[in-house]
């Protein structure tokens, strides 16, 4: 399923929403399906590793480790 960013023309929320092949997205603030779909920007190629490393690298030099798998956390906390 894809992650899609939308603008409602009735409303003009902005949300992201997963969509499933022949769904029809609503605005979770209206309801209206006069919805613009919205061009989204690519995540960098080859960075997201070292983005992911730095932001765990953080969190665990202020002692939480709340985005990190219960496997990668066994005998930290």
């Amino acid at each position: 399923m894809p992650l899609y960013s939308y603008r409602c023309t009735a409303c003009d929320a902005a949300f992201e929403t997963l969509v499933r092949s022949g769904e029809t997205p609503s605005c979770p603030s209206c309801g209206s399906g006069a919805l613009d779909r919205l061009l989204s920007t690519p995540a960098p190629q080859m960075k997201s590793g070292r983005i992911l490393a730095s932001g765990r690298a953080a969190a665990a030099r202020e002692g939480h480790f709340s985005n990190y798998s219960k496997s990668e956390t066994k005998g930290k906390v």
